[in-house]
């Protein structure tokens, strides 16, 4: 298994992010996958 480590510039940044993860239900890693994903919509091949 790998571990990521994140560093957020504030904790202002830190708990928009976990609300935002609350909120859709996710876990850090669901987030992270479905940031994957839209990014990978937005940008073209």
């Amino acid at each position: 298994m790998v571990e990521v480590r994140i560093e957020f510039d504030d904790d202002e940044q830190y708990e928009r992010l976990k609300e935002l993860k609350t909120h859709r239900g996710l876990t850090w890693k669901g987030l992270l996958l479905e940031g994957e994903k839209k990014v990978r919509e937005d940008t073209p091949e």
